[in-house]
């Protein structure tokens, strides 16, 4: 997901779940394929550490997106303390919000 306008829409129309290291917005599309974005602001630390936070972000939603009912899209916005925390509790984070927030939009 890279158009400003599926991050809008995803965020605007999805559930949302929040964990002390992320949040995750969960929406249908309608589309064919699921799909990812992040969200990683200047709040999070410099290029590196953004850049770092980004990387895990993805190779969690490697795993997690064939998990996902099709046309799924994913917004996840990666707070200040995800930085600080190790890629096993960054997962463990991202996967919580993910599923509290697919069952939200399931009762929505």
């Amino acid at each position: 997901m890279t158009a400003a306008a599926d991050f809008s829409a995803a965020m605007r129309q999805g559930s949302r779940s929040g964990r002390p290291t992320v949040v995750v917005y969960v929406s249908q599309t309608g589309q064919a394929e699921s799909m990812a974005g992040f969200a990683v602001s200047k709040a999070v630390g410099g290029a590196v550490i953004r850049n770092r936070v980004k990387r895990r972000l993805r190779a969690i939603m490697h795993e997690q997106l064939p998990l996902l009912p099709t046309g799924a899209a994913v917004v996840i916005r990666a707070l200040p303390r995800s930085a600080d925390v190790d890629f096993d509790r960054l997962r463990r984070d991202v996967v919580d919000a993910l599923a509290t927030a697919q069952r939200k939009a399931a009762l929505a």
